[in-house]
């Protein structure tokens, strides 16, 4: 076997050197980021993850260590040793590296390359496809190295929070029951047992559950979960999250009160940010009511107001039956944006609202010279509009957006979508600012249409509010839950509940989930067995750890912040999954395919 090295070690990584180095005979390894040739001087920008530092050969210090720097290319692997001299009046300032440059007497290629599908550089134009199949190659990207090295400092320091609190990293199995509530399970089948089969964990939610149990006190892990589920941007198949419960909490309180020290602790050591106080608590209520969403960006105004006693009697048709059917009328003012916008532009928001749900969107632009463009002004008298624009607050320069819609969550939820898709397109906040809050007493029940029954809106285990209680037997859709989600900048960073603790209240959710006892024995039985050997009240919380990153490094694609992601599909353009196995391998399984053109 050759040795390559020689013996030879690393003085230190290539972005570490600095003017205090001058003078010392230091050995660097790296990839090669980039060469120049000046004919009897040679320059290789040396690059690993640290950053790069600048290796010169000089013909006239060796001349078959210089010959050996000619032959060198793009991505190869070098080893370089030599003495850290001054770059004198060449020092590159945009380099943390840029006062100083290694002059090398030795040279060792450590590793040939071939010329790379795409040049490995922050600015090259290359399509997500191409970055993806060559994953590994993309990674030397300083920039995603640099969002991999602040995820490592980001998991550490969550690490170290829950340990000095008390929490005990635990482990739970990968290969568990299949328990089917929301996302679809990924299957594993059994070689042993045919037939059967293991799923991979949505959320080791149970397992965490039962740890309080065994009385573990205070669990934490960095979790991996799979869901088998449709991808939006900031979702995959299989994704990372900061899983903790704690007993013996009186209330939501005293786990909000650690998950957001967490919080705190990351945003101050990884963005400078500093806490005076806590983040405010918002009722789901209120976050619909207002911005229309359980996860509200409060960044920028666009705050949803109620139009109905303003509209009410103008008998136009659209408003009108929106009220009489029990719904509302609703609008957002965007103030200060008619300079900006379009009469394409204004189409463009309407086609936007019906994609969400709005059967339409009425506007008002209020130019600045006084005049008005409006498709619901001439229904109202003059009383209204004033009515209206005092009610948004609206005056010259601003434009105007109302919902109306017999069902209040549509009205509201397409205006909560529009303020979004307004902020973004129009740059309405400051994204070096930081918003964080929690959303607090989430229903506990919603009604499924389709499955014809209650489905809990977190999940089965969530508490109800005490004083609510009463209410599961009357009224359940009016029943708060003791949940609680922490949000950053409009993204559900996290969440979690107070959990029930008694089988006898776990026996009467399960009832109004519509659960026969089969069902609960087949599903259940284990974890509601478990409960009848005592259980202390406990609650938890799950960061998403993916997510959290995406916020802290300012990126917007998931991808950026994982090694290996998958694509749209959650297929893996690198490695080709997923893909088929030859048959020994089903037969052991005793697993016929059905592929969907048979």
């Amino acid at each position: 076997m050759v040795d390559f090295l020689n013996g030879a070690k690393r003085t230190k990584m290539c972005g570490e050197f600095r003017a205090s180095n001058i003078g010392s005979r230091v050995t660097v390894m790296g990839f090669v980021a980039k060469y120049r040739n000046l004919g009897n001087l040679m320059f290789i920008d040396v690059r690993d993850r640290t950053g790069i530092v600048q290796v010169a050969f000089d013909d006239n210090v060796d001349k078959a260590v210089f010959e050996k720097a000619t032959t060198v290319r793009n991505e190869f692997v070098v080893c370089a040793s030599g003495v850290v001299r001054s770059r004198g009046g060449n020092v590159n300032a945009n380099m943390a590296t840029g006062e100083i440059e290694i002059l090398a007497d030795d040279l060792k290629i450590l590793s040939e390359a071939e010329t790379t599908p795409f040049v490995i550089a922050e600015n090259a134009k290359v399509g997500e496809t191409l970055r993806l199949k060559y994953r590994y190659l993309d990674l030397r990207r300083p920039s995603l190295q640099n969002i991999l090295v602040t995820r490592d400092k980001v998991t550490r320091l969550l690490r170290n929070y829950l340990s000095d609190n008390g929490f005990l990293e635990i482990e739970t199995p990968f290969l568990g029951k299949s328990t089917p509530e929301g996302a679809r399970d990924y299957l594993v089948p059994s070689r042993i047992h045919h037939g059967e089969f293991y799923a991979l964990p949505q959320s080791p939610q149970i397992y965490k559950q039962l740890l309080m149990i065994a009385g573990m006190d205070r669990y934490y892990q960095i979790a991996r979960c799979f869901r088998d589920e449709d991808l939006r941007a900031n979702r995959q198949p299989e994704f990372s999250q900061v899983d903790l419960e704690m007993s013996y909490v009186e209330n939501s309180e005293d786990v909000m009160e650690i998950a957001e020290g967490a919080i705190k602790k990351v945003f101050t050591e990884c963005c400078g940010l500093s806490f005076d106080k806590p983040f405010r608590r918002i009722p789901y209520e209120e976050a619909m009511r207002r911005w229309g969403s359980d996860k509200p960006d409060t960044r920028y105004d666009l705050e949803i107001h109620d139009l109905a006693d303003a509209v009410k009697g103008s008998g136009f048709s659209v408003f009108e039956n929106a009220l009489a059917a029990g719904g509302s009328v609703r609008g957002i003012n965007a103030k200060g944006l008619c300079k900006s916008m379009t009469r394409k532009d204004v189409d463009a928001c309407a086609d936007y609202a019906k994609s969400c749900g709005a059967k339409g969107l009425a506007y008002a632009m209020l130019k600045e010279d006084g005049s008005v463009t409006s498709s619901f002004f001439k229904f109202l008298s003059e009383d209204q509009i004033k009515e209206v624009c005092e009610a948004l607050d609206a005056e010259k320069g601003d434009v105007i957006f109302v919902v109306a819609d017999a069902s209040y969550m549509t009205t509201v939820t397409t205006l909560g979508s529009l303020r979004c898709y307004l902020a973004e397109k129009y740059s309405l906040y400051d994204k070096s600012v930081f918003d964080f809050l929690w959303v607090v007493d989430f229903p506990l029940l919603e009604y499924s249409e389709e499955e014809g029954r209650y489905v809990a809106v977190h999940h089965p285990f969530t508490a109800a509010k005490p004083e609510d209680v009463p209410l599961l037997d009357t009224d359940p859709l009016k029943v708060r839950s003791n949940a609680y989600d922490i949000v950053i900048n409009g993204q559900e960073a996290g969440g979690g509940s107070i959990r029930i603790h008694d089988p006898r209240m776990q026996e009467k959710i399960f009832g109004l989930l519509g659960l026969t006892e089969e069902e609960i024995e087949a599903k259940f039985g284990f974890f509601v067995e478990a409960f009848r050997y005592g259980a202390p009240p406990h609650g938890g919380l799950a960061f998403g750890l993916d997510r959290l990153v995406m916020i802290v490094c300012g990126t917007d694609n998931i991808k950026d912040v994982i090694a290996f992601p998958k694509v749209q599909n959650a297929s893996c353009l690198m490695t080709g999954a997923p893909s088929g196995v030859d048959g020994k391998q089903l037969d052991e399984l005793a697993i016929i395919c059905k592929r969907d053109d048979e």
